[in-house]
């Protein structure tokens, strides 16, 4: 071809070319070239992909690295809202801890929702304050500094477990939700930070981001039922919960670390590096002068339909996880088994979406379809709305306006738990593992972002009316 535009969208500018004949084509870069999003994608170059170069990811370390990072940035926030139990002792009208319907307060009614309040909105703000510095803070200072914050507001957790609050629950209430808004705005630039830097990356290293998030919810789930089990005492079991926690974020401190010592994180930083620098003397020399905050409209030109359906997809998720899905009591809790007391909640609620969330994530490695110029990616996305009336009418208590208990059947939540993550999780990954492939190189980092962005704004606003279902219940 005689034309061809002057700026590659990322797709496939994530290798460095050599000369004819010195070239090494690593198994990474060949399967992204024939991923079926790749194949939907407008072409932009007529240069061979073969001509190409890139060291291979020794032992999967990079792709670890990142799963990691995925676990971390949203392992705060599912330690949070999984501990319902330790909540609900401590937010409570007695101590007991048994689950009786004594134990009921406005306090713990409503906790989940005021939660997920406390922590999108803090979470919106940092992340536009992410966009803002993407070009002024360097990623390793902004992904160190909100890993720390994360892991002195876990410690802070941990060490209030063995404080008695029984004489100042709205004071531990309002301390609770102010770490939620800190540990949340924090975890939020972090993994705006990472997603971000995962954009310079082949698409597999976005996808194991994203799978590791879902992983992070697993394994809060497992802990929390580990912990219930193992523990007699509310507060040991809480205990050894949040120490969890501690160790995961202080792990992912050190494997970041490890992260500028491997050949293929370096080669593509490197080449992310190099492609910045040329766009900013290419904006000075066309315009006298460069900008520090990337330029958003042709960001948004590109993937305003992929964000919204990020928007979408976890606004309806945030609408009635956990708010109304963790308070689904078991049909059969009168009889006093431990799986329609203890268990039910932590498995059908926590554990089973989780799971299934994680699968949903992992699906998108071996299938990527619907692709990202599709419209029925978008139609996918609106035909979840009719989840949330189901979640509605299974047996959540307690019901002060809605009365009528349509789905009266243990298996009805299960079934609806799964269903919800599996697409909260596969129709959530496809946009977002699109959206820096389909801009310019120079603008995959500001577009990770963006995405980050559309996503925290569907949690607020779905937590937002997650509060609105569940007085209207």
């Amino acid at each position: 071809m005689d034309t061809t535009e002057p700026v590659q969208s990322s797709l496939d500018s994530s290798y460095v070319a050599t000369a004819p004949g010195k070239h090494n084509v690593s198994e990474d870069e060949e399967s992204e070239d024939q991923s079926p999003s790749a194949s939907l994608l407008p072409k932009q170059s007529s240069v061979p992909l073969a001509v190409r170069y890139s060291p291979e990811d020794s032992y999967c370390l990079v792709y670890i690295i990142f799963f990691l990072m995925g676990i971390g940035s949203l392992l705060p926030w599912n330690f949070f809202i999984t501990a319902k139990h330790y909540w609900l002792y401590k937010l409570s009208n007695n101590t007991h801890g048994s689950g009786n319907d004594e134990q009921w307060s406005d306090l713990s009614n409503y906790f989940e929702s005021y939660l997920a309040i406390a922590s999108t909105v803090p979470s919106v703000l940092c992340l536009i304050l992410n966009y803002v510095l993407v070009n002024r803070l360097s990623s390793n200072v902004r992904i160190l500094s909100s890993l720390f914050v994360i892991l002195l507001v876990f410690v802070v957790t941990t060490v209030l477990v063995k404080v008695d609050t029984s004489d100042c629950r709205t004071e531990f209430f309002i301390v609770t939700l102010a770490s939620v808004a800190v540990v949340s705005g924090a975890s939020n630039l972090f993994s705006g930070s990472v997603f971000g830097i995962s954009g310079h990356f082949p698409m597999r290293i976005s996808q194991a981001l994203i799978s590791g998030q879902a992983m992070g919810g697993t394994l809060s789930a497992v802990a929390s039922v580990v912990d219930l089990a193992a523990a007699k005492d509310v507060t040991d079991s809480a205990l050894a919960y949040f120490l969890t926690a501690d160790v995961f974020v202080l792990l992912c401190i050190i494997t970041y670390l490890l992260l500028p010592t491997l050949a293929y994180s370096r080669h593509y930083m490197l080449a992310a590096t190099n492609s910045g620098v040329m766009s900013k003397e290419a904006a000075a020399a066309g315009t006298g002068k460069t900008s520090s905050i990337p330029p958003l409209q042709p960001i948004l030109r590109k993937t305003w339909v992929l964000g919204l359906s990020v928007f979408y997809v976890f606004c309806i998720s945030i609408m009635v996880f956990p708010a109304v899905s963790s308070g689904i009591q078991s049909i059969n809790k009168d009889s006093g088994s431990p799986w329609t007391t203890t268990y039910f909640v932590p498995l059908t609620s926590f554990l089973l979406y989780n799971a299934a969330d994680f699968c949903g994530r992992q699906a998108t490695a071996w299938l990527q379809v619907p692709g990202p110029a599709s419209r029925v990616l978008p139609a996918l996305v609106l035909g979840r709305s009719v989840i949330v009336p189901l979640f509605m009418f299974c047996n959540y208590q307690p019901r002060d306006h809605l009365h009528a208990v349509l789905f009266d059947h243990d298996l009805y939540p299960v079934v609806l738990n799964c269903l919800l993550g599996l697409t909260n999780g596969y129709l959530g990954t496809l946009p977002m593992i699109y959206g820096p492939k389909v801009v310019p190189r120079e603008l995959a980092e500001a577009t990770g972002v963006v995405m980050s962005v559309f996503l925290t704004l569907g949690l607020a606003v779905g937590s937002a009316f997650s509060v609105l279902i569940v007085h209207c219940i």
